[in-house]
C-alpha cells in the first residue's frame, strides 16, 4: 500500500487526464447495460407477437454500442497519454536521483540492475497504477450497477446467482498474500540476467580474446534459466487461479440459468426477463473475472514499485546541483592527517599530509594498491574521508558545493572515457558553449587536431561506444583536449600515459606538458620519465605516505623510490 500511495503522487500532477480516462471508462461502462434491457423488451415483444417497437430498440442498442466504444477509444488515447507522462515524470525523477547519489552506492550496484529499474520496473510501477485504479473502479462500478439492476429485477435470484461469491474472495486472498515473493523473485531474476548482459556486450572482445563463448553462454543460460523458472512459477499459480476462479464465477451464471428457467416454467417470469437478468448476470461475473487479472498485475507493479523506491530512498550528497556556483580557486591544495577506509576493517589511506601550492606539480608512485586513485578521489568528494582535513585554497573542501569544487578540477585517467556521440559532443563536456576554433585549438595543444582532421567528418565524426572507433592514444589525446578546454585550476592525471607505444607517448607527454602549465597537478604514473621533474614525488606504500622530495634527492637516499626505479614499477 505505501508504494501505491508514492506513486499516487504522480497521479495528481495530471488531474484533467485523470478524470477524463476515468469519465470514458464510466461512461462506457454505464452504456454496457443497455443492451440486457433491449434484450429483455425485444424477447418479450416476439412472443406476444408485437413487432412494431423492433427495429426501434435495436437502433437504441446499436446507438449505445456506438456511444460504448467511441468512449472507449477516447479512454484509450487519454490513457495512454496519461501513462506515458507518468512514466517520463517518474523515470526522470529516478535518474535524477541516480546522478545525485555518491560514487560508493554505484561500486555495490551493477549497471544492468539500475538499467532493468529505469526502464522495466518504473513501467510496471505505472502500468498497476493507471491500469489498476482505472480498470478497478470500472470492474466496481459494473458490478454495483449490475448487482442493483440484479436485486431490483429479482431479489431471491440475484442471492441465488452470489452463492460462489465467497469462494472468489477467499481464491482472491490467498493468491494475493503468496504472490509477492514470487514476483520479487522474478524481478531479481530479470536484473541478474540484465546485469550479466550488459556485462557480457561491454566485455565481448575479452570474451572473444579467451575464447570464453561457449563459457559465457552457459552463464547466460544460467541466469536466463532463473528467470525462466521464476516466471514458469508465476504462471503455474495463475493457472490454478485464473481458471478456478472463472469456474466459480461461471457457477453464477448457471444457478442463474437453472433457477431462472424454472421461474419461467412456473409462470412467474417471462422468458425475456430470464434473457435480461442472464445478461446482467454476465456484467457482474465479467468484472470480477477483470479485477482477478488486475490482482496479478497489482503484485507485480507492487514488487517492481519496491525497487523505483528502494533507489529513491537511497540518500543523496548533501549539495548535489545541476549547475556550479562561480567559485574562484587558485589550487591551493593541502591535506592534513586525512584517513580513509571504503571498509570500516580495511583502512585504505592513513594520516596523509601534504601540500600543493597553486602550479605545483605532486607526483603520487607505489604499487599497485598503495592508496594513490584513492587519495585523489578525495580531492572531488567522490569519497568522503574518515578523519583529518582536506582544503583548498584555505577552505575545507566540505564547506564548497560539490558542484564548484568539481568544475576546478579536470581529470585525465588511462581508460579515457569517450560517449557514444560525435568527437564535437565529448569535447563539450569540458565546456557547453565552446566554439569550433577553441575546440580546434584545444585538439591542436593536445596533439590531437592531425588525426581528428582525418577522420571522416572531422568533430562530428562518431566515435564509437566507449570510443571505440578511436585507438587507444587517440581517446587519451581527445581526453586531454576536453580538460584543456575545461581549463581547470586543479588537474589530475591517472596512469595518463599507459598502455600506449612509445611514439604515442611522447605525444600524450607533449600535450600533458603543455595542460598542466600554470595549474597544481597530481600525478599518478609507473614511468618514470612522467614523475622526474614533479616539485615533489609522494611515494605510497599500504596507504601512508613513506617517502616525499625530489628525484634526485629520492634517488640519492637510496629507499622504497629508488628500489622502484631499479624495479619494474617506474620505467625509465
Amino acid at each position: 500500500m505505501k508504494v501505491v500511495v508514492r506513486v499516487f503522487a504522480y497521479l495528481r500532477r495530471y488531474p484533467g487526464m485523470a478524470a477524463g480516462t476515468m469519465s470514458c471508462a464510466i461512461a462506457s461502462t454505464l452504456l454496457a447495460f443497455v443492451f440486457p434491457k433491449v434484450t429483455q423488451l425485444v424477447m418479450d415483444d416476439i412472443i406476444a407477437g408485437r413487432g412494431e417497437r423492433l427495429w426501434a430498440l435495436v437502433g437504441v442498442a446499436a446507438v449505445a454500442y456506438l456511444g460504448r466504444d467511441g468512449f472507449n477509444a477516447l479512454r484509450v488515447i487519454l490513457n495512454n497519454t496519461f501513462e506515458q507522462k507518468v512514466i517520463f515524470d517518474l523515470r526522470s525523477d529516478l535518474y535524477g536521483h541516480i546522478q545525485k547519489l555518491p560514487l560508493k552506492w554505484f561500486d555495490d550496484r551493477a549497471t544492468g540492475d539500475i538499467m532493468t529499474r529505469l526502464l522495466e520496473d518504473v513501467t510496471a510501477v505505472e502500468r498497476m497504477l493507471i491500469d489498476g485504479i482505472e480498470q478497478g473502479v470500472v470492474a466496481v462500478l459494473q458490478i454495483a450497477v449490475a448487482l442493483t439492476f440484479l436485486f431490483f429485477a429479482n431479489a431471491k435470484l440475484a442471492w441465488l446467482s452470489m452463492l460462489p461469491v465467497p469462494f472468489l474472495i477467499a481464491g482472491a486472498l490467498s493468491y494475493t498474500l503468496t504472490a509477492p515473493r514470487r514476483y520479487r523473485v522474478q524481478r531479481k531474476a530479470s536484473s541478474a540476467m540484465n546485469a550479466l548482459l550488459h556485462d557480457n556486450l561491454a566485455g565481448i572482445r575479452q570474451i572473444k580474446t579467451f575464447t570464453r563463448e561457449a563459457e559465457e553462454h552457459a552463464r547466460f543460460d544460467g541466469v536466463s534459466g532463473a528467470l525462466r523458472d521464476a516466471a514458469l512459477q508465476i504462471m503455474r499459480v495463475w493457472a490454478l487461479y485464473s481458471p478456478s476462479m472463472s469456474f466459480f464465477g461461471a457457477v453464477g451464471g448457471v444457478l442463474m440459468l437453472g433457477f431462472g428457467g424454472h421461474e419461467v416454467l412456473a409462470g412467474r417470469m417471462s422468458n425475456g426477463e430470464l434473457a435480461g437478468l442472464l445478461f446482467l448476470t454476465g456484467l457482474l461475473y465479467d468484472p470480477i473475472g477483470k479485477l482477478h487479472s488486475l490482482n496479478q498485475l497489482i503484485q507485480s507493479g507492487r514488487a517492481a514499485g519496491e525497487r523505483v523506491f528502494e533507489i529513491l530512498d537511497e540518500k543523496p550528497e548533501p549539495d548535489s546541483m545541476e549547475h556550479a556556483p562561480a567559485v574562484t580557486v587558485k589550487g591551493d591544495v593541502e591535506f592534513e592527517d586525512v584517513s580513509f577506509s571504503y571498509d570500516e576493517d580495511r583502512p585504505t589511506l592513513r594520516h596523509i599530509t601534504l601540500r600543493a601550492k597553486p602550479g605545483e606539480t605532486v607526483a603520487l608512485v607505489g604499487a599497485t594498491g598503495a592508496g594513490k586513485s584513492t587519495l585523489v578521489n578525495l580531492i572531488t568528494r567522490f569519497y568522503e574521508y574518515d578523519d583529518g582535513e582536506i582544503r583548498v585554497d584555505g577552505t575545507p573542501i566540505r564547506d564548497l558545493p560539490r558542484a564548484a569544487l568539481r568544475a576546478a578540477v579536470g581529470m585525465v585517467t588511462q581508460e579515457s572515457f569517450l560517449f557514444n556521440g560525435t568527437v564535437r559532443d565529448n569535447l563539450r563536456l569540458g565546456r557547453a558553449d565552446a566554439a569550433d576554433e577553441q575546440m580546434w585549438q584545444c585538439l591542436r595543444d593536445a596533439n590531437a587536431a592531425e588525426f581528428v582532421e582525418r577522420l571522416p567528418l572531422g568533430l562530428d565524426t562518431v566515435v564509437g561506444e566507449r570510443g571505440v572507433k578511436l585507438s587507444v592514444g587517440e581517446k587519451q589525446r581527445v581526453s586531454i583536449a576536453r580538460a584543456l578546454l575545461k581549463d581547470p585550476p586543479i588537474l589530475v592525471l591517472d596512469e595518463a600515459t599507459a598502455s600506449v607505444d612509445t611514439q604515442t607517448e611522447r605525444l600524450i607527454q607533449q600535450a600533458l606538458d603543455r595542460l598542466m602549465q600554470r595549474r597544481t597537478s597530481f600525478v599518478i604514473a609507473h614511468r618514470l620519465s612522467t614523475v622526474r621533474h614533479a616539485d615533489q614525488i609522494l611515494v605510497m606504500e599500504r596507504g601512508r605516505i613513506v617517502e616525499r622530495g625530489r628525484h634526485d634527492d629520492l634517488l640519492a637516499l637510496g629507499g622504497a623510490y629508488a628500489r622502484l626505479c631499479e624495479g619494474s614499477f617506474l620505467d625509465a
